[in-house]
């Protein structure tokens, strides 16, 4: 979700000064500050639905920046000071009587060095901060944690016997992984968009659909697209295009480091 830093209201009914009081409040027992506004629309940067959550910055720092449609209510089913974490409700009302309210929840908190906000998968039955990290976690995580005894919080950590921690990547040991050594790339980089990427010192892949990547197009463009671009735009062949793999099987190995984060050091590879 992309903060908009338009201040044009349209559409939208403006919230009294003391309507969003109690989840404000439960922001301010993190340590954050948050702001709750109407959404704002406007044809250069279209608002995606009618709730916008970005983490905004000013000469304060950082600040949840949360807009809602007139009619959307914001809760805070769960909130956890010690770890610095919430679990954020916003109820949008049915279109029509009879059918049930939309509900989305997001995982707001403290990671490293900033705060974050992440949505929860929709499937996912979800009523506290505690939930809502379990289903953040891949499937593949969670599947090699089942059965296993021990707290619950302790699977929670950025290091575990299961799973190295990284922001919203997790790596899984796979010390007896036979690569092919003229296939391991250095310094590369993994995304999920236009995010600042994670740089690994030691990277293989498996599979995957190639894709052509550039400032301009950073979701990446299949050969087929990237073809069609440079026949309709024959300048955009001098975009810097990077040849990357999208959504292969990864291994990593050595270190991994992000601005945002500490950099770890994987010994053996282990699986993205």
């Amino acid at each position: 979700m992309h903060q908009n830093r338009h201040r044009t209201f349209l559409n939208a009914r403006c919230p009294s000064r003391h309507e969003y009081k109690p989840a404000k409040t439960k922001f301010e027992k993190l340590g954050a500050r948050a702001t709750i506004r109407p959404v704002v629309r406007n044809r250069w940067r279209p608002a995606s639905g009618p709730v916008v959550i970005d983490i905004g910055h000013d000469r304060h720092g950082e600040f949840f920046d949360i807009q809602v449609d007139g009619d959307v209510d914001v809760e805070v089913l769960d909130l956890q000071p010690r770890d610095r974490h919430l679990l954020l409700m916003v109820r949008q009302p049915a279109e029509r009587a009879g059918q049930p309210d939309t509900k989305d929840k997001f995982l707001c908190g403290h990671d490293e060095r900033h705060w974050f906000v992440a949505g929860v998968p929709e499937r996912a039955p979800v009523s506290s901060v505690v939930t809502a990290r379990e289903a953040l976690k891949p499937d593949a995580v969670r599947s090699r944690e089942r059965g296993r005894r021990g707290k619950r919080a302790k699977r929670l950590r950025r290091k575990t016997d299961v799973f190295v921690r990284q922001g919203e990547w997790f790596f899984i040991a796979v010390p007896n992984l036979r690569v092919n050594e003229k296939m391991i790339f250095t310094s590369e980089p993994i995304s999920r968009g236009r995010g600042k990427p994670h740089m690994c010192q030691q990277l293989y892949r498996e599979g995957g659909t190639t894709v052509y990547v550039c400032g301009q197009r950073p979701n990446g463009l299949t050969a087929d697209q990237y073809r069609q671009l440079l026949k309709a735009n024959p300048s955009a062949a001098k975009w810097n295009w990077r040849t990357m793999a999208r959504d292969p099987v990864v291994y990593v190995r050595g270190r991994v480091w992000h601005p945002d984060h500490a950099t770890i050091r994987l010994d053996v590879w282990h699986r993205v």
